[in-house]
């Protein structure tokens, strides 16, 4: 069980480092956010579920208390995995509505014009 866990926090920490080389070298607010949100919720989630484990390892071993570790993990994932994402379009919704133009962008299919 040891060998899992660490096999995902290793994934989790692997994406957590995506998501800053992501905020590191892409090139606008829009992709930088997409990066960023993606893989830290990703690696949240393989470093959340190590935790989960390793909750159960110590209630298998005799530790009950350790049993509430796993149900605040999995609550904060659950709120996890519903505000990132809100979040993160709440950011590129008020950059687009403050003017921040993609990049490399040629057609905005909001408004269906050409640039």
């Amino acid at each position: 069980m040891i060998f899992v866990i660490y096999t995902l926090l290793t994934i989790g920490l692997l994406f957590q480092g995506l998501g800053v080389l992501a905020l590191h070298r892409f090139p606008d607010v829009y992709t930088r956010l997409h990066g960023a949100t993606k893989c830290t919720t990703f690696g949240s989630i393989f470093i959340y579920l190590a935790i989960i484990l390793y909750g159960i390892q110590l209630v298998l071993e005799g530790q009950p208390q350790f049993g509430v570790l796993s149900v605040h993990t999995l609550i904060v994932l659950a709120l996890l995995l519903a505000t990132n994402p809100t979040g993160a379009h709440a950011i590129a919704r008020s950059a687009y509505r403050s003017g921040v133009k993609p990049k490399n962008a040629v057609v905005d299919d909001l408004k269906g014009e050409m640039k």
